[in-house]
């Protein structure tokens, strides 16, 4: 199995998510099936039918999150340091045309979600950020065109 990075604030939100589908929604779930059951015909109990997909779901899910606990390679970002962009640090950029400040955390792909700020590894601006320094600039090609932008800050927090 192919390991991926995460950072351990990721891996937790993962534990969290695992543990709530096993003991929390899988015995809800059960009971709804169990509830429809007694209203007699399966065949065209809408209820059974919308309990027994949504089992399928959470036992799916459950499936998932245990492939990627098994496969993840937990990176504490508090121990790293330095001034060279790497998993896990935090940037702050100055888009060289706008002059508008950014700032995003590089993490794993099952972590990421631009709305706060946290970048996938594989995004094409961590791809472009990765080994580089304060104070250098990069391009990253985006499907509006070229951005630059001038790395202002790099922090591990």
């Amino acid at each position: 199995m192919e390991k991926f990075p995460i950072t351990t604030k990721g891996f937790a939100a993962i534990e969290i998510e695992l543990k709530n589908l096993k003991t929390v929604e899988r015995s809800a779930v059960i009971k709804a099936i169990a509830e429809a059951r007694a209203h007699g015909d399966l065949k065209e109990n809408a209820e059974y039918h919308a309990a027994r997909e949504r089992q399928s779901f959470i036992e799916g899910r459950i499936l998932e999150l245990e492939g990627k606990i098994a496969g993840a390679e937990v990176i504490d970002v508090g121990k790293l340091s330095g001034d060279v962009v790497k998993f896990g640090a935090t940037v702050k950029l100055i888009d060289e045309d706008s002059g508008e400040e950014v700032t995003y955390q590089i993490v794993g792909e099952y972590e990421a979600d631009i709305r706060k700020g946290m970048l996938s590894i594989t995004a094409p601006i961590s791809r472009a950020l990765i080994g580089k320094k304060k104070g250098e600039s990069v391009e990253v090609k985006t499907p509006k065109g070229t951005k630059s932008y001038e790395i202002v800050e790099v922090k591990f927090k």
